[in-house]
């Protein structure tokens, strides 16, 4: 199969297009637009490998994504791009509604457009996309349903309820492919994930803020009491529940992803502060816990995220295979030996290094 990945140098992203290279036979076209948190660095190791493309497209640019699109002519698109973080959502919405559902938009419609080109059939040219192989699969997250109190799980049909920018312009989204598949009959799937976390997680986000600032002896900040529960999801199960999705899914259908790891955030800080003990002691023989502050918490924060993934184990056989610690170990095993991936962004020259490269 030929795989085109919108999104594929962010997080998740990166994740995904790896796994799919390391563990399939399938091509894949990555297609992103190196905004702010698009790095190529985070897939040096499969750059050259011949089965793996990448192609400099904003989703927001509908006439390059059709052609892109038409010339690449995807078997399966699995889109991931749109802007993410909460809190940038909430200092400069306008970026998230074009992102998430104008890019959206642009993407739904250049796959009806190329769906509708196909073959109906293929006889004996397993290679060549048809209407019946081809499926549109769109990534999305739990924060479209809103908050839980202390009990309860999301499930695929907990009615929406999003609390900020980012997540309305997900709920959005979701709603746009929902709205493709029922009018137009585009072949669909959406998977709902919880907070993901693991390597090549841009330096914004809460496990890398504390794994670096409590490296470089800064304070760690939580917001409020830290007492907001999420549901962590390691990026590479998380990559591997997206291909068996993909791969597996019922067209039509919505899938929950969840990590069945549902902690506190404060006491996810003091895992990462113990497990920095572990590793990499202060000269000073002091728990990287001293570090931790408490801040102000932001607008509209939702005390509970908890997925019910019951239909994706029941459905399709998958699992989480990483476990309430192993995960946590793994990423913070990474970060520490992958400084330079961090300083890169952090000093802002993985940003020179691709304007460079564009000019």
């Amino acid at each position: 199969m030929k795989i085109l990945i919108t999104g594929g140098a962010g997080f998740i992203g990166s994740n995904c297009v790896r796994h799919i290279i390391q563990t399939t036979e399938h091509s894949v076209l990555n297609m992103d637009a190196l905004t702010y948190a698009g790095n190529r660095h985070s897939l040096s190791d499969i750059e050259d490998n011949p089965r793996y493309a990448f192609a400099q497209v904003d989703i927001c640019d509908a006439e390059l994504v059709e052609a892109t699109m038409q010339a690449f002519q995807p078997d399966w698109i699995m889109h991931l791009a749109a802007e993410s973080h909460v809190d940038r959502s909430i200092d400069g919405p306008g970026a998230f509604i074009q992102t998430n559902v104008i890019g959206t938009f642009n993407m739904l419609q250049s796959a009806l457009s190329y769906w509708k080109s196909l073959p109906s059939q293929v006889s004996g040219l397993k290679s060549q996309p048809s209407q019946e192989s081809f499926r549109f699969l769109h990534v999305s997250t739990d924060e479209v349903y809103g908050s839980l109190g202390e009990t309860g799980l999301f499930t695929e049909t907990t009615p929406y309820d999003p609390h900020s920018p980012y997540s309305a312009s997900k709920a959005s989204s979701d709603h746009l492919v929902r709205a493709w598949a029922d009018t137009y009959g585009l072949p669909v799937l959406i998977t709902n994930c919880s907070n993901n976390y693991g390597p090549f997680q841009f330096p914004e986000k809460l496990i890398p803020v504390v794994l670096l600032k409590a490296l470089r002896g800064e304070a760690i900040p939580v917001y409020g009491k830290g007492i907001n529960i999420r549901d962590w999801l390691y990026v590479g199960d998380h990559a591997d529940a997206l291909y068996t999705v993909l791969s597996k899914g019922q067209t039509g259908e919505t899938y929950n992803i969840g990590g069945y790891n549902e902690r506190k955030n404060i006491d996810i800080v003091q895992l990462l502060c113990e497990l920095l003990d572990e590793f990499k002691p202060r000269e000073d023989g002091k728990s990287y816990n001293e570090q931790i502050t408490f801040v102000t918490d932001r607008p509209g924060h939702d005390l509970r995220y908890a997925i019910d993934a019951s239909k994706i184990k029941d459905d399709l056989g998958w699992s989480p295979k990483q476990d309430h610690t192993s995960g946590f170990r793994k990423t913070v095993e990474w970060y520490l030996a992958n400084h330079e991936w961090t300083q890169q962004i952090l000093d802002g020259s993985y940003k020179l290094e691709r304007l460079g490269k564009e000019s």
